[in-house]
């Protein structure tokens, strides 16, 4: 009865999960998420959409086309989501042949030669980093800093739009009993900020580098007791080291790089992250039916046990406890198929 029906309860709760478009790797998983109570997200791509345009210009030296031109070129080689929202807002087709020298430093920007010119594209630290003066913009949303030959040029404010249903999802998951949320981001302290007052997050760490991720999953998994899980969500090839690190690493399924995908426990596979509350009510029914089917087993076998050794138990009364029991059990299991 044990050996079949516990890992079937899992096996239906599996299922459950892969019809709501949810793929669970693994019943460990799902154990895990019936005890989750703190969630951490990305905020790019995870809770928006990841779709940046370019809303305002601000020049210090020289006109916004200029501005842009410049910023355009010094990302002609990126694919970052930013980076396409400024070639986008450019316009123009680009003459690569202008760049040379491209060099990516990580979680500050790019340095490059455009004409010959030396030009920065970065944040504040890599403005920082370099000694540059420049004039802080202190606007929400993404700020991309541009410096020709150590001359500050000007800024570039870049937004992105919330997700539909993400509001909906971290309000849902409070409601399942998540007691903490918590969003981790690259980006500024401000826009940051400003998501998490629109959705209602608890925790918000901002302007942190891919390293710094991982540094405060490890704060956060330390100071949880034993029985309660972490569980991260995430879509970007930077986000696998924290959701391996993590109890449980969520991953979007469409948009997602195939690095977290893999690097995963769970995948949403249409980024719809209001289906983490439904995965929880799913996981939560099928630990409770598993539970039943152990009490159950154990309890009739153990009142037959001795009733037979008191000499009143009979053949068919033998025979319920095991192939009976067996049988109630597995169809007990098969009701987590049906977890609505």
């Amino acid at each position: 009865a044990l050996v079949i029906s516990v890992p079937l309860g899992f096996f239906g709760g599996i299922g459950a999960a892969s019809k709501i478009g949810v793929l669970v790797k693994g019943s460990n998983y799902l154990e895990a998420v019936a005890e989750m109570t703190t969630i951490v997200f990305d905020k790019t791509g995870t809770l928006t959409k990841g779709e940046f345009k370019v809303t305002d210009v601000i020049t210090e030296n020289g006109s916004k086309e200029e501005l842009i031109e410049l910023a355009a070129l010094g990302e002609g080689y990126s694919n970052h989501p930013i980076a396409n929202s400024i070639r986008e807002a450019y316009g123009k087709e680009l003459d690569l042949n202008r760049v040379t020298n491209t060099e990516e430093i990580a979680g500050h920007g790019i340095h490059t030669f455009i004409d010959g010119r030396e030009v920065y594209l970065g944040n504040a630290k890599l403005m920082d980093a370099q000694n540059i003066a420049y004039t802080e913009n202190k606007t929400a949303g993404t700020v991309v800093y541009v410096v020709c030959n150590n001359v500050f040029a000007g800024s570039i404010v870049i937004s992105d739009t919330v997700k539909e249903g993400s509001k909906d999802a971290i309000r849902d998951m409070k409601q399942v009993g998540v007691k903490k949320t918590v969003m981790l981001t690259g980006d500024r302290q401000a826009a940051a900020d400003a998501v998490a007052a629109e959705l209602g997050i608890d925790e918000v760490h901002a302007e942190l580098l891919p390293a710094d991720k991982v540094g405060q999953v490890e704060k956060l998994l330390g100071a949880q007791n034993e029985k309660e899980r972490l569980a991260f969500v995430g879509d970007g090839i930077n986000d696998a080291p924290v959701l391996t690190r993590a109890d449980i690493g969520i991953a979007m399924g469409s948009m997602g790089s195939d690095a977290a995908i893999e690097a995963a426990d769970i995948v949403l596979m249409d980024d719809d992250i209001r289906k983490i509350a439904s995965l929880v009510k799913i996981a939560r029914k099928t630990l409770g039916i598993v539970k039943q089917n152990i009490v159950f087993a154990l309890a009739v076998k153990a009142l037959v046990l001795l009733l037979g050794a008191l000499g009143m138990a009979n053949m068919w009364e033998a025979v319920f406890a095991d192939v009976g029991v067996s049988v109630i059990a597995i169809l007990n299991s098969m009701r987590t198929l049906n977890t609505k």
